[in-house]
């Protein structure tokens, strides 16, 4: 007993004397206000350092804090737009007079996403760009999202108004997989797309508080696919920026190819947000933009057909017309499929079964003899005379014909912070988004009612955080445009049955009788046979267009038009059906609506280890996490298992990292990561830097690391039938699928040079063996091995000059390679049964990833220089380059959709505050070159042509604003692209005119 007494003495003692260490408080209060204009300064930033205790000033710059931080400590003093000041704090003190000095200095950003640890960018250990609240405020773009691309060596492909990608250094996309994006540290990927849908569902402007862009491999630090960029979007905390703020941004847009050219814009958003106590604080987002969307209206013919190209192909010149930006027009060789197997009496798809009748068929004017006994032909040279070998297409529907261009964001986000202790703080957040877009991968999809939801609980404290989310998209009612379009076509009268039978029959019988005709008009005029075969030669191919065109007219009687009552059941019934339809009946019920629910899971946690090892001697921190996606597409996306489930992908990953100083000039970083992904090998992925400081502002930097790129959720497990091919995941599950083995498929390269051989007039079996057989070179994770140097300084603290160089070696670079295959297996003992590769009804073309057969590399450099005059106006400037090195290694055939100009640039001149007037301005000149544009979407003749080519484009954007302290307001005057040269930024895209706004933003904490 009397231990149990002595041990609740000592209890009893220790939970008193916690109970004091707890009530050992420490209280502070003060003024904060402007050095230069004694004003007092609202929403200051009064933080603890190493806690997450701290408080902001109200509106008239008074601030109280009461801490159990033991003294002596630290407390930073901050603001937007105002250099930091840290005081020492020993014991009560309520008189502080605090002054802000404001920040005109160039680089002096924090930035974390360099090495996950707050830093000057100045000695950040690889490239690193920042848009604070600042730069948001006085871009001249309509979005900070679009301002994006005024930073050094930043690509944008504008899909859509609400949908852009983010690219750098090379390899860019319309859905870019390369560049993470990462908001509040959530992985903003739609999970079944695996690429960020712009901002659709990200942060709104009114609560981002910032912006970092690390181009280059990152995954050392953040894992798979961060092998070309990483973009963090940083909202605001409601404990460090609280109030209401609202924004009213209303304008106009021009483009002179869309249907109405002037159309309006409206985008408003809305924030509260409010801590009480310093414990608890909660904060609410609203945002709504509404406008008529950019108009894709390139009507050029891409197909390469019948000796016409982009320039000089129309669907009133060619019968095998593929206009960019025109859906339905599928196609077939007429040649191959009236030629049937090459015996007289047969032909495809119940076509007129031309050969039977040249051999068989009796004229009377010429005593029932047959045109080879007229001619001394054989029944194939005659069918040779006769049938051009040309490409056929089905008469399309122009894009706006099919796709609603009223666009729509709406997003809605809110969190719940919750500070445990002085030491934790317990965030719970949901961001949520849902609009309509357009996007263009291997077909252009108009996603309407798209949803995208992030669910977040996350426990941090100053030197770790623990976090926990999912990602849910539902597609809602998005479908495939291309597809929609071939759908309605099929619904009103299907290709393989009917129209192109009707088409080839009317072609075949009106040459037929026409060429009987001219030949016995010249037989009887006395001419030789040979004369006589001549001339009636030379009738076909003098009439042969009027014949196709007659034949098209024919085929065309009863077409669904828009704005019908058919067309639009047409429209109704494919839009909603599921991908991919039914073709088991006729006519073929095709479907084009998606039905995605993919889900992501991720959990992941940091921990720094400042607290128990001195930083001066080394900074260590690990962290490591664990995602799945789970595939949920209804069959119209993903394969599907035989009991009609889903596939889902597991992964975890850890990393470590070691960074120390030497000397107070040295930086020097060491990490290295573990990844493994269930249906791949794992990755490891180093990165070494050092940092040098010279004269405390010059900086010379160098890296090495590796990145890589697990293949997409679509890459693994893609089954799905577009217009241009069926896409079909890398997995060796997909060669089972479709019986590779037994039905052997062939080079694209090989399949067009078979055809180009017969079309020159090689013997049919000679020209099959220009066939090869695909020889898959592999599918594993893509690698970068990259290379960097350089230079950050800061030179009489007016000119800041930032430039690097880097070098990239790609291991199992991930491309795309496109094989044909026969309906039936193709036998080269038989030659024509070779034939069934030239047609579109009689062949499958497949687009799968694979690495490439070569090893890649690339390698670029970019320059920026900001300099700040007298009076606070400030310039700057900057060039990129990227470019691929030892291009002509890469096999004509393989795609790197090296999508990137290899040059930029972007000049600005402005003043944020001229003369202490509160008015402002920015202009922002923006160029680049023209480049080839490597895309799924694009007919694989113009892209083995190299015809694809984005041009050259400029802009001129330019704002001016002015601030309205009596009512917390700012308002900005803007324009963008005012020269008004419509510029396209990626192929098959839409063209991009001007727009004019004016926006008034309220902040009731506003400086």
């Amino acid at each position: 007993m009397r231990k149990i007494s002595t041990y609740s003495s000592l209890l009893t003692a220790m939970l008193c004397l916690l109970s004091l260490a707890t009530f050992a408080q420490t209280r502070i209060a003060g003024k904060v206000t402007d050095e230069a204009k004694r004003d007092e300064l609202a929403g200051i930033s009064i933080a603890v350092k190493g806690k997450v205790a701290g408080t902001i000033t109200d509106t008239k710059g008074r601030f109280s804090l009461t801490t159990n931080t033991p003294t002596p400590f630290t407390i930073a003093v901050s603001g937007v737009g105002f250099q930091t000041q840290e005081f020492t704090i020993t014991g009560n003190r309520t008189d502080f007079d605090i002054t802000l000095k404001e920040q005109v200095m160039l680089g002096q950003e924090v930035v974390v996403s360099a090495s996950r640890v707050e830093e000057s960018v100045l000695q950040s250990p690889v490239s690193v760009e920042k848009m604070d609240i600042r730069a948001i405020q006085s871009t001249p773009s309509a979005t900070f999202y679009d301002a994006l691309q005024n930073i050094k060596g930043v690509d944008m492909s504008t899909q859509s108004l609400t949908f852009r990608s983010v690219n750098v250094r090379g390899f860019g996309a319309n859905g870019n997989t390369r560049v993470v994006q990462l908001a509040d540290g959530m992985d903003n990927q739609a999970p079944g797309l695996n690429f960020s849908v712009g901002n659709l569902a990200g942060i709104s402007e009114l609560d981002l508080e910032s912006v970092e862009l690390l181009p280059g491999a990152a995954s050392a630090l953040y894992g798979p696919n961060a092998i070309n960029g990483l973009l963090l979007l940083n909202s605001k905390s409601p404990f460090l920026y609280q109030g209401l703020s609202a924004q009213a941004k209303v304008g106009v847009m021009n483009a002179s190819n869309r249907t109405t050219a002037t159309t309006p814009y409206y985008d408003m958003a809305f924030r509260y947000a409010k801590a009480f106590n310093n414990k608890f604080a909660f904060k609410v987002n609203v945002s709504y933009l509404k406008a008529n969307d950019w108009q894709a209206t390139d009507y050029r013919d891409q197909s390469f057909a019948n000796g016409f190209n982009l320039q000089t192909g129309t669907r009133q010149t060619n019968q095998g017309y593929d206009g960019i930006n025109v859906y339905g027009d599928a196609s077939a060789n007429i040649y191959t499929s009236l030629f049937g197997n090459g015996q007289p009496g047969t032909g495809a798809n119940g076509t007129s079964q031309i050969l039977g009748l040249i051999a068989t068929t009796q004229i009377p004017q010429a005593g029932n003899r047959t045109l080879p006994q007229l001619t001394g032909q054989t029944p194939q040279q005659i069918f040779n005379s006769l049938i051009p070998n040309q490409l056929i297409s089905r008469t399309g529907y122009n894009e706006n014909e099919l796709v609603d261009y009223n666009v729509n964001n709406l997003k809605l986000s809110g969190a719940l912070h919750y500070r445990l202790n002085e030491n934790l703080e317990l965030i719970g957040q949901v961001n949520a988004g849902t609009g309509t877009t357009v996007y263009t991968g291997a077909d252009r999809y108009y996603i309407k009612g798209f949803y995208l939801g992030q669910y977040k609980l996350e426990l941090k404290g100053s030197n770790f955080f623990v976090r926990a989310y999912t990602t849910q998209e539902r597609s809602g009612d998005a479908y495939a445009t291309g597809t929609l379009g071939q759908g309605i076509n099929e619904a009103w009268k299907p290709s393989a049955s009917a129209w192109f039978p009707q088409f080839f029959g009317t072609y075949a019988q009106t040459a037929f009788q026409g060429y009987a005709g001219a030949l016995l008009t010249a037989l009887g005029s006395g001419q030789s046979q040979a004369a006589a075969v001549a001339a009636a030669q030379s009738f076909v191919n003098s009439q042969q267009g009027v014949w196709l065109s007659t034949a098209r007219g024919l085929a065309d009687q009863g077409r669904l038009v828009p704005g019908t009552p058919g067309f639009q059941q047409a429209f109704d019934a494919v839009s909603t059906r599921p991908l991919p339809g039914n073709f088991a009946v006729n006519p073929p019920q095709v479907g084009a609506r998606f039905l995605d629910k993919t889900n992501l899971y991720h959990a992941e946690f940091m921990y720094n280890f400042n607290k128990l090892i001195d930083p001066k001697l080394v900074e260590v921190i690990v962290g490591g996490n664990f995602r799945q996606y789970a595939l949920n597409s209804g069959g119209t996306l993903f394969l599907q298992k035989e009991d009609g489930s889903e596939y889902s992908i597991s992964e975890y990953g850890g990393y470590v990292q070691a960074q120390k100083t030497v000397a107070d000039i040295l930086k020097l970083t060491g990490s290295i990561r573990y990844d493994k992904n269930q249906n791949f090998k794992a990755q490891i992925s180093p990165r070494l830097s050092a940092v040098l400081t010279l004269d405390k502002t010059h900086n010379i930097r160098a890296s090495f690391q590796r990145g890589f790129r697990i293949p997409t959720t679509q890459s693994q497990y893609i089954d799905l039938n577009t217009p241009s091919a069926r896409l079909i995941g890398g997995l060796p599950v997909f060669a089972q699928k479709y019986n590779f083995a037994g039905n052997p498929v062939y080079t694209l390269a090989s399949v067009r040079a078979f055809g180009a051989a017969l079309q020159q007039g090689t013997p049919l079996p000679q020209a099959t063996q220009l066939l090869q057989q695909f020889q898959n070179p592999g599918y594993d994770p893509e690698r970068v091995e990259t290379y960097e140097v350089g230079y950050k300084g800061l030179i009489k603290n007016r000119l800041f000059i930032d430039a690097y160089y880097y070098y990239n070696r790609f291991l199992n670079f991930e491309g795309g390679s496109q094989v044909i295959q026969g309906i039936n297996p193709v036998n080269l003992s038989n030659p024509v049964t070779a034939l069934q590769l030239l047609s579109g009804t009689t062949r499958t073309v497949y687009s799968l990833p694979t690495n490439a057969p070569v090893q890649l590399r690339n390698a670029g450099w970019a320059i920026s220089a900001d300099y700040q005059l007298p009076g606070n106006f400030a310039i700057g400037g900057n060039v990129s380059s990227n470019y691929l090195v030892q291009q002509d290694k890469i096999p004509a055939d393989f795609v790197t959709f090296f999508n990137t100009p290899k040059y930029r640039y972007n000049l600005s001149f402005g003043n944020r505050n001229i003369r202490g007037s509160n008015f402002g301005f920015n202009i922002v000149w923006r160029y680049q070159d023209s480049f080839l544009w490597e895309t799924t979407i694009a007919n694989t003749e113009a892209t083995n042509r190299k015809q694809t080519i984005i041009p050259a484009y400029s802009t001129l954007d330019a704002q001016v604003t002015k601030k309205l302290p009596g009512i917390k307001s700012i308002i900005k005057v803007g324009g963008t692209n005012l020269l008004g040269n419509l510029y396209q930024q990626s192929w098959a895209n839409p063209l991009i005119g001007s727009m004019y706004y004016v926006s008034l933003t309220f902040d009731e904490l506003l400086n």
